[in-house]
């Protein structure tokens, strides 16, 4: 019998199990271009995904002053209400999931998203019942401060190494590192896998079946 080595799971969302990172590349952008701002590259908008909206679109669009932020997002949210149906979880995500709870894993999501936001899109794939817990961006300290594993960690009483976070971003890496935790990087998402070295991932995979793969060995 295979003994679990992690006993709680935390996946980033967008980008991780869900395919949104072109599109959320995109809404940034025109949301950038409707306020009068410079249309950030694909990178510079791709790089702040996993960060809480404002924090994102602050750091996406320099050029865009203060008192604009408010405009900002609400353009950015317009766009992305625009393409919600678009969207959907990456293939295998269902069957890894499904895989990791008949193990035993407690099952989490730690996101840039706001809880609405996150709310709704479980509720749209019908994910609300997988995950034993989540942490948004909006109710607690935002990527890669390690507070929303810590509440995580807190809530289900699991030590630090009992813990794997799994995600596309190196703020993602950056929040497990500072939180003690091991991570696994996903290299399909947002961020190039040649900037997870440095923040000492487990592993990086390139595909969700191989993170399932990986995971039923290895989790």
């Amino acid at each position: 019998m295979h003994t679990r080595q992690f006993d709680l799971i935390a996946f980033d969302w967008d980008g991780t199990l869900f395919d949104s990172t072109g599109i959320i590349v995109r809404c940034i952008q025109a949301a950038t271009v409707d306020v009068g701002g410079k249309k950030p590259s694909d990178e510079a908008a791709a790089y702040v995904i996993g960060l809480g909206l404002m924090q994102a679109l602050a750091h996406a669009a320099p050029d865009v002053p203060p008192e604009k932020y408010p405009a900002l997002g609400a353009r950015y949210q317009y766009h992305y209400a625009r393409h919600f149906n678009d969207l959907s979880l990456f293939d295998g995500v269902l069957p890894l999931l499904d895989a990791l709870k008949a193990r035993g894993h407690l099952l989490a999501v730690a996101t840039g998203k706001s809880r609405r936001g996150l709310d709704e899109v479980l509720q749209s794939v019908e994910l609300k019942h997988v995950f034993d817990g989540s942490r948004t961006a909006d109710e607690t300290a935002g990527k890669p401060d390690p507070l929303m594993l810590h509440e995580l960690m807190a809530q289900f009483d699991v030590a630090p190494e009992r813990v794997l976070m799994v995600g596309d971003t190196t703020h993602d890496l950056q929040m497990a590192l500072n939180a003690a935790c091991p991570s696994v990087g996903v290299s399909y998402g947002a961020h190039e896998p040649d900037a997870f070295t440095a923040l000492r991932p487990r592993h990086v995979v390139h595909s969700v079946r191989q993170l399932h793969d990986w995971l039923l060995v290895n989790g």
